[in-house]
C-alpha cells in the first residue's frame, strides 16, 4: 500500500532532526557550492554590467582614436567629425616642479568639450569641466610631492600653472591604462606652450567621438576609419572595449571563477553522495521498520527524498545569502582594478542559477544511495551491522541523468563552453581515475603479502574486506587533497610571477625626451652629483608596422581580417629604436647582427615571438610608418629578448641608416649608487627640470610598488576564490571519514570485545588512513598541479612558477589533516559501551 504524499511528509518531518543531524555534511556541501557560485555569478555580473553600461564614461566617448608623436590632420579630424562631436587632447609624461621640489607626472591636456560623458569630481565636492588658462586639476599625491596646496603655483616644462583643485574622481581614468605618475589635467594648449610637443617628443594625441546617432555601430565606424586611413597608425577603441586591460582581466577572472565554481560543485557532489550514504546507513533500522509496517520501496524513496530536499533547500538558501554577503569582500579585494560597487549586490539571474545548481547537484549525487536504500531488506533489523546496502542499476541511470543535466546547464549558461566542457570532461575523467584507483588499491591490498605486524595486517585487511568503504574514501580524499594542491600551486605561482616579472633590481629613473644635442649636458648633470651613476641612453620614436613578409608578397596589416595571436606589435604604434651593436640582454638566435655604422641596405632585427606569430624569417621585409613616411627594411636577424630586465627592450631594432633621420629624441636610464642620499636625488630631479625642461622622468621604484600591489590584488582575489574549493575539500574529508566511522562501528566493537586496546584501535585507524592517504597524495599532486597549470598559463597567461616546497608542504598539511580527522573520528567509537553498541547493531 502506497502512502499518500501528506502521510509521507508527516513521517519525514517527524523523523527529521531539527538541527539536521546526520545530514549536516549534505548541508555544508550544498552551502559551500551554492555560496561559491552565487558570489562568483553576482560579482562577475556586476562587473560586466558596469563595464557595459559605463563604456562611454570609461572611454570618454563612443570611439577613441589615438596616435603617437603628432596631432590628427585636418582630413582625419573631418572624418571623425562626420560621426558626431569630437573632443581632443594630449597625454604625455612630464615633470612638475617648484623651487624646492620636483615630481614626475602624467600630463593630461583636454579641450573645452571634455568630458563628454561623466563628470570630473574634485575633493571639495565640485563637479567641474576642463580647466582653462593656467589652471590645473591635480592629483593629491602630486600636491604632496611638490609640497604645495590648492592655489599655489608650480611649473611644467616652461609653463607656470596654478593648482586650482584636487582630483577625487576622474571619469575616464580606467581607460587610460597603467599610470606612470600622478595625473595633472590642464587645458589643451598648455603642452605646446610648455615646449613639450617638439618634433620627436613622445606624446599621444587622443580624440574621442560622441556619436550623433546613438544607435550607430562603433565597430563599423572603426572599420571605416581603418580603411580610409590604413597607414595612419591609429589605435582605435570603442565604448564596448573602453578598457581592454579591464575587459581582459574580467574574462580571465570569470574563467578562473567558473572553474572554481565547477570544482566546488564536483567536490560538493562527492561530499553529498558520502553524506547521504552515511545518513541512510544510520537510518537502516528506521527504513527496515517502515517496511515491516507495510511501507513500499517507493514510500521509502519518497520519505527520505523529502528529508534530503528540505536539507538541500536550507543549504541552498543559506549559500545564496552567504554569496551575497561575501561579494563586497571580493569587490574590495579588486578595488582599483575593476569598476564594481563595494556594496551589496542582488543579481537575480546568477542567484537563481546558483540555487538551481545546488539543488540539481544534491539530487544527482543523492540519487544513488536513495535508490539503493529502497531495496534494503526488512530482515536488516536483525543483521544491519553486517549487511551492506545493495546495488541498484536504476541508481546509476538516475545519477547519469542528473550529471547530464548539470553538464547541460553548465554549457548553456557559460560564456566559455569549451572551457567549461573541457573542465567537466576532466572532472569526469578524474572521477573515473579515482574510482579505478580505489579498485586497484583494494586489489593490490588483497594480493600483498600479509605483514607480520598485526596492526598493519588488520589495516591492510580493512582496505579490501567486503563492504569496505575504500572506493568512496579514495574518491573523496583524492579530490580533497587535490584542492589543497590547487590552492598552493596557484598562490605560489602568482607569487613567483610577482618576483620574476616585477624585478627588485631596476634602474632608479627612466628619462624621456632627452634632446640629442643635449645628451652630453644630461650626462654631466647626473655625474656632477653621482659620479658612479650608470647611464644608458638610446634613440626612441614611435611607428606602426604597415606590411611584412617576402619582398614580392608582403602582407598589409590593414588588410588582415584579424591580428594573428601573439602579434601584438602589429596593433597601433610601437616603440622603435636603432643601434649599432646588439642591445644588452638580447641574444641573436637566427641571422647575424650588422656591423657598426652599417651603410648598406636598411636592416631590422625583430623579436622571436613576433616572428613566430607572423611567420617572418631572416631575409623577409618589414615596412613601418613614422610620422606618415613609409620605410622598408630587410630582416637581418631574430633576437631573444629578456623582457624581465627592466631595461630598454624593443621588439624592432633598426640599423642607423634605416630611421635615424626621422625626428626623435633619446630615452635614458639612470642607476644611482645604493647609498645615494635621498636629498641629493631630489636635487637631481630639480636640476633636470631647470636645465632640461622638455624632458620627463619616471621613477621606477613607485611603478614597481604599484605593479606588485596590482599583482598582489590578483593573488588575493584568486586566494579567496580558490579557498572555497579547499573548504569544500575539508568538508568532504570530514564527511568521508565520518561515514567510514559509522560503517566501522561493528568492527570496532568486535575488536574491543576480543580484547583490543584503545591505543591499538587508534593505531589501526591511523595505519589504514596513512596507507590510503600516502598513495592519494601522489595522485592529488598530479591532479591539483594540472588544474593549477591550466589556471596560471591558460587563463592568466602567467609563467608556470610554483614553489614546489610550498606545494608539498601544503599537501603534507592535507595528509596530516586526514590523519587528524581519522583519529578524531575514532574517538566516539572508543567511548561506546560494547554491550550497548552490540544491542543497537
Amino acid at each position: 500500500m502506497n502512502l499518500s504524499w501528506s502521510t509521507a511528509w508527516t513521517i519525514a518531518r517527524r523523523d527529521l532532526n531539527a538541527r539536521f543531524r546526520g545530514l549536516r555534511l549534505l548541508l555544508v556541501c550544498i552551502f559551500l557550492g551554492t555560496a561559491a557560485l552565487a558570489a562568483i555569478g553576482t560579482l562577475t555580473s556586476a562587473i560586466e554590467r558596469e563595464l557595459a553600461s559605463s563604456g562611454q564614461e570609461l572611454l570618454g566617448g563612443d570611439l577613441e582614436v589615438e596616435v603617437w608623436q603628432r596631432d590628427l590632420s585636418a582630413e582625419e579630424l573631418a572624418a571623425l567629425g562626420e560621426y558626431g562631436e569630437v573632443s581632443g587632447g594630449f597625454r604625455l609624461q612630464a615633470m612638475a616642479s617648484t623651487p624646492d621640489a620636483a615630481a614626475p607626472i602624467e600630463l593630461k591636456a583636454v579641450d573645452a568639450k571634455w568630458p563628454m560623458f561623466g563628470a570630473l569630481v574634485l575633493a571639495d565636492g565640485r563637479e567641474v569641466a576642463a580647466p582653462s588658462g593656467t589652471d590645473a586639476w591635480i592629483a593629491e599625491s602630486a600636491l604632496e610631492r611638490l609640497g604645495i596646496k590648492v592655489g599655489d603655483e608650480f611649473t611644467v616644462g616652461t609653463a607656470r600653472l596654478t593648482a586650482a583643485g584636487v582630483i577625487a574622481d576622474e571619469p575616464d581614468r580606467l581607460s587610460e591604462g597603467f599610470q606612470l605618475g600622478p595625473t595633472v589635467i590642464v587645458a589643451e594648449d598648455v603642452p605646446a606652450q610648455a615646449g613639450l610637443l617638439q618634433p620627436g617628443a613622445l606624446y599621444q594625441s587622443k580624440h574621442r567621438v560622441a556619436f550623433a546617432d546613438p544607435g550607430r555601430n562603433p565597430e563599423a565606424v572603426e572599420e571605416a576609419l581603418t580603411k580610409a586611413f590604413p597607414d595612419a597608425g591609429f589605435d582605435i577603441r570603442t565604448r564596448d572595449r573602453a578598457s581592454p586591460g579591464a575587459d581582459r582581466f574580467v574574462r580571465q577572472m570569470s574563467d578562473f571563477l567558473t572553474l572554481v565554481g565547477l570544482a566546488a560543485l564536483v567536490i560538493a557532489g562527492i561530499g553529498i553522495a558520502g553524506g547521504v550514504s552515511s545518513y541512510l546507513d544510520q537510518r537502516r533500522t528506521s527504513i527496515a521498520t517502515l517496511k515491516v509496517l507495510g511501507a513500499t520501496s517507493s514510500d521509502i524513496v519518497r520519505i527520505y527524498a523529502m528529508q534530503i530536499g528540505v536539507a538541500s533547500l536550507a543549504g541552498s538558501i543559506a549559500g545564496l545569502a552567504a554569496g551575497v554577503l561575501v561579494t563586497p569582500l571580493l569587490a574590495a579585494a579588486l578595488d582599483g582594478l575593476l569598476p564594481v560597487d563595494s556594496g551589496f549586490i542582488i543579481a537575480p539571474a546568477p542567484l537563481a542559477l546558483a540555487g538551481a545548481y545546488g539543488l540539481l547537484v544534491a539530487f544527482a549525487f543523492a540519487a544513488a544511495p536513495l535508490l539503493r536504500a529502497r531495496t534494503f531488506p526488512a530482515m536488516a533489523l536483525m543483521r544491519s551491522g553486517v549487511v551492506p546496502l545493495s546495488r541498484d542499476r536504476r541508481a546509476l541511470i538516475a545519477t547519469g541523468i542528473g550529471l547530464a543535466a548539470i553538464c547541460a546547464l553548465a554549457l548553456l549558461t557559460t560564456d566559455q563552453p569549451m572551457l567549461s566542457g573541457g573542465f567537466l570532461l576532466g572532472a569526469g575523467a578524474a572521477l573515473l581515475v579515482l574510482s579505478g584507483l580505489g579498485w586497484a588499491i583494494q586489489h593490490l591490498a588483497r594480493r600483498l603479502p600479509r605483514p607480520a605486524n598485526p596492526l598493519l595486517r588488520s589495516a591492510l585487511s580493512n582496505i579490501h574486506r567486503p563492504g569496505a568503504p575504500t572506493g568512496a574514501l579514495v574518491t573523496a580524499l583524492g579530490f580533497g587533497l587535490a584542492a589543497f594542491v590547487l590552492l598552493a600551486a596557484v598562490q605560489s605561482a602568482i607569487d613567483g610571477n610577482i618576483q620574476s616579472r616585477v624585478p627588485r633590481e631596476a634602474p632608479d629613473y627612466f628619462v624621456l625626451d632627452v634632446p640629442r644635442d643635449k645628451e652630453r649636458r644630461f650626462i654631466e648633470l647626473v655625474q656632477a652629483d653621482f659620479p658612479k651613476a650608470a647611464i644608458r641612453s638610446v634613440p626612441t620614436m614611435r611607428g606602426a608596422v604597415l606590411a611584412y613578409g617576402p619582398r614580392d608578397a608582403m602582407t598589409r596589416v590593414a588588410d588582415l581580417a584579424e591580428i594573428p595571436e601573439g602579434a601584438w606589435a602589429l596593433r597601433g604604434e610601437r616603440g622603435l629604436t636603432y643601434a649599432d651593436r646588439l642591445p644588452p640582454g638580447n641574444r641573436v638566435i637566427a641571422g647575424q647582427w650588422w656591423s657598426p655604422m652599417h651603410d648598406g641596405e636598411p636592416l631590422v632585427s625583430i623579436d622571436t615571438q613576433l616572428a613566430e606569430a607572423t611567420g617572418l624569417k631572416v631575409g623577409d621585409y618589414l615596412t613601418i610608418g613614422i610620422l606618415g613616411v613609409e620605410r622598408t627594411a630587410r630582416i637581418a636577424n631574430l633576437r631573444e629578448i629578456d623582457w624581465e630586465s627592466m631595461g630598454f627592450n624593443f621588439t624592432l631594432v633598426f640599423s642607423r641608416n634605416a630611421i635615424s633621420d626621422a625626428p626623435h629624441n633619446l630615452a635614458a636610464t639612470i642607476d644611482l649608487p645604493d647609498d645615494a642620499d635621498p636629498a641629493a636625488r631630489g636635487a637631481l630631479l630639480r636640476a633636470m627640470v631647470r636645465k632640461l625642461p622638455s624632458s620627463s622622468v619616471i621613477e621606477i621604484g613607485g611603478i614597481l610598488v604599484e605593479a606588485r600591489n596590482l599583482l598582489q590584488q590578483v593573488s588575493l582575489a584568486t586566494l579567496a576564490a580558490a579557498a572555497v574549493t579547499v573548504l569544500a575539500g575539508l568538508a568532504v574529508l570530514m564527511g568521508a571519514i565520518a561515514a567510514a566511522r559509522a560503517a566501522r562501528t561493528y568492527d570496532t566493537v568486535m575488536l574491543r570485545v576480543l580484547g583490543a586496546s584503545r591505543r591499538q584501535i587508534l593505531l589501526l585507524q591511523l595505519a589504514e588512513y596513512g596507507l590510503i592517504a600516502g598513495v592519494l597524495a601522489l595522485v592529488a599532486l598530479g591532479l591539483g598541479s594540472a588544474l593549477a597549470w591550466v589556471v596560471i598559463t591558460q587563463l592568466f597567461s602567467f609563467d608556470w612558477l610554483p614553489d614546489w616546497g610550498q606545494v608539498l608542504g601544503v599537501l603534507g598539511l592535507g595528509v596530516a589533516l586526514v590523519l587528524a580527522f581519522a583519529l578524531a573520528g575514532s574517538l566516539p567509537l572508543l567511548r561506546a559501551k560494547p554491550a550497548r553498541a552490540l544491542r543497537e547493531l
